[in-house]
């Protein structure tokens, strides 16, 4: 029997968290696992559409975006959160709230976050149209203890997922 619990995976932005979250899903839903993915950007729309991206309204929605998971968690749903969540402390108030909480690290070079910049926010920070970046101009706090670490540049999201998949089956909350 699966139990419900809750994955967060976080990195730099452009590490490679939004692909190894579908790759997460996609071997859940092989296992037939239902799971409900929180993505930052989605819920941010919703949440914040104009945002402001100051320390204090990311510290109210990343609040917002744990309570949700720790209900779904409690109604029986696997959650994975996709969110950078910069901030140690804000991935810390899901852990500590959410019993069934593993943190993945996605660890990626500096390098390779800029080359990818899906979103362009790196270079939307260099033209300095954006102040705020996590990584560049405010600090990322890598996790201190994540359950799991991928390496978003070295790694085939399938291998990070199922990396992942191999620790959720160690703690007994997926099936072998």
């Amino acid at each position: 029997m699966t139990t419900a619990f809750a994955v967060w995976i976080t990195g730099r932005p452009a590490a490679g968290e939004s692909t190894i979250t579908a790759a997460l899903a996609a071997a859940l839903a092989a296992r037939r696992i239902d799971c409900e993915v929180i993505e930052s950007d989605a819920l941010r729309r919703a949440i914040t559409p104009e945002p402001t991206y100051t320390d204090e309204e990311r510290k109210i929605f990343y609040a917002a975006m744990a309570t949700m998971g720790e209900l779904l968690v409690k109604h029986g749903v696997a959650v994975i959160f996709d969110a950078t969540a910069h901030r140690r402390a804000w991935r810390d108030r899901a852990r500590r709230r959410i019993a069934r909480f593993a943190e993945v690290y996605v660890d990626c070079t500096e390098e390779i976050c800029v080359s990818r910049d899906p979103k362009g926010i790196y270079r939307q920070a260099r033209e300095g149209s954006a102040t705020t970046v996590p990584g560049i101009q405010v600090a990322y706090e890598a996790p201190s203890r994540p359950e799991v670490v991928v390496r978003g540049d070295q790694m085939p999201p399938e291998e990070a997922a199922q990396r992942i998949i191999d620790h959720l089956i160690e703690r007994c909350w997926v099936r072998r």
